[in-house]
């Protein structure tokens, strides 16, 4: 069943990009009168379609059949992407039948400079501005929440945090010399933006300033297994309580907030599952909050060190709203892609200096799917959130000069340009099987590690 709903939300986050993509490079060569003979949601086989020639019709359209100023919009069997098929141009089909005639005005060859770079750029255009679009709404309608608080509420042992010198109740001050007001900015600091470098952090530590060295990259390590950096004001609660289990048993129920285990304040889910799994079929004394209630419980693990709970953590820390009028929600937005922007660069420039892991950098179809679903299991905003940074995404990575992508075509549009004449159709078929080349096998790179990744 979840692989069901991230292959659903998957399909509708590429159907989604793809058309606004796409649909982007389609009006602007019709509004340059340039015919585009088809507009496909996915790869490969038609499945079915719709033109104003033929109308709808299932499979494959009759062998040269001619639309003449109509657009065959159809479905294809893979649904990985999709494309705009313009007349009079090389692009990823490899279609060159139409050099066996003259040039027409219709033809995107015939047109210019200005007009050739308008088409394929507006694919681009369009990726940031439904991002800019999504990111407006956000900050209109919802206010930005800052968690009031800096002090770090567990250290797990052998923790990149324990590593460099912190502990329970340390509080953050400065990192890298910006004072620090709220938890979420640490959290931006230390897993985005500081992402594989070394940071410079500020504690306060009972009346004593200290400076601690932490390495980002050791912390990415410790996200992967499961450890907590969690402010002191986190709470772990039981999710849902597995029937018949040793903790059904004992009286624990779904939503009972877990305040002790064996005399010790419980932060994270993973200090949970610790103490626990040290104590296999040996009492567990629980100190659990229901409703307004405070109860004592004792449990029993079973052999491998399980009560059967699910845990999720909240944070009651005070909550600072900063809510934003129409006018600045737009200007928040601009700031939130140029953020966006720098952040993607930055982390490239990581991955090609071995900095940040490959897998930690990029996600293919797997990992979309895994996000796209959970986010949309958080809520609709989380998942247009997602789906605004993905939109962005694919606008910068088009818009690189790079063989197939948008980006490679304006450079040989820019080339013609200044040369005043057309590069030969064989050498743009092989820059283009080039770069398809290139472009499948990192296709396949990303992923094998989704697969490796995978959990």
């Amino acid at each position: 069943m979840e692989f069901l709903n991230s292959l659903l939300y998957f399909i509708i986050t590429i159907a989604i990009l793809v058309f606004v993509h796409e649909f982007g490079h389609f009006i602007a060569a019709k509004l340059s009168g340039i015919r585009v003979e088809a507009f496909a949601i996915g790869f490969g086989q038609r499945l079915f379609g719709y033109n104003k020639k033929l109308g709808f019709t299932i499979g494959s359209l009759p062998k040269n059949i001619d639309l003449e100023e109509s657009t065959d919009y159809r479905v294809c069997i893979l649904p990985l992407g999709g494309y705009v098929k313009v007349s009079g141009m090389i692009d990823e089909s490899l279609d060159k039948n139409f050099l066996k005639h003259d040039p027409q005005p219709w033809e995107f060859r015939t047109k210019s400079t200005g007009k050739k770079l308008f088409v394929l750029s507006a694919g681009v255009l369009m990726n940031i501005l439904l991002a800019f679009a999504i990111f407006w709404g956000i900050n209109f309608t919802k206010p930005a929440h800052h968690l009031i608080t800096t002090t770090i509420g567990y250290v797990p042992p052998k923790s990149a945090l324990e590593l460099a010198g912190f502990q329970t109740g340390d509080k953050i001050l400065y990192i890298d010399g910006k004072p620090i007001k709220y938890w979420d900015e640490i959290l931006n600091y230390v897993f985005v933006k500081k992402i594989g470098e070394e940071i410079n952090v500020k504690i306060e530590r009972g009346g004593e300033i200290i400076n601690l060295q932490l390495g980002s990259n050791l912390l990415q390590i410790d996200k992967k297994s499961g450890l907590s950096f969690l402010p002191k004001e986190t709470k772990v609660f039981i999710a849902d309580v597995i029937s018949k289990s040793r903790a059904e048993e004992a009286g624990l129920k779904k939503n009972d907030t877990i305040l002790f285990v064996n005399n010790k304040e419980i932060i994270s889910s993973r200090q949970l599952i610790d103490i626990i799994s040290a104590s296999p079929e040996k009492p567990v004394e629980m100190v659990i909050q229901r409703g307004f209630d405070t109860l004592k419980l004792q449990v029993i693990p079973t052999i491998d060190g399980k009560i059967g709970i699910l845990s999720g953590v909240i944070i009651y820390a005070p909550v600072h709203l900063v809510r934003y009028n129409f006018l600045q929600a737009g200007f928040k937005a601009i700031e939130n892609i140029g953020d966006n922007i720098l952040l993607f660069f930055s982390i490239i420039s990581k991955v090609i200096t071995g900095k940040v892991e490959f897998s930690n950098a990029f996600g293919g179809p797997i990992r979309i799917a895994q996000i796209a679903a959970q986010t949309a299991d958080v809520n609709f905003l989380s998942f247009i959130n997602f789906l605004a940074l993905l939109s962005l995404s694919l606008a910068i990575i088009n818009i690189l000069p790079f063989p197939v992508l948008d980006g490679g075509h304006i450079i040989i549009v820019i080339l013609e340009g200044i040369l005043r004449r057309e590069i030969s159709p064989k050498v743009k078929i092989v820059i283009q099987n080039i770069g398809f080349i290139i472009l499948l096998l990192f296709m396949a790179f990303v992923i094998y590690s989704d697969i490796m990744n995978f959990k």
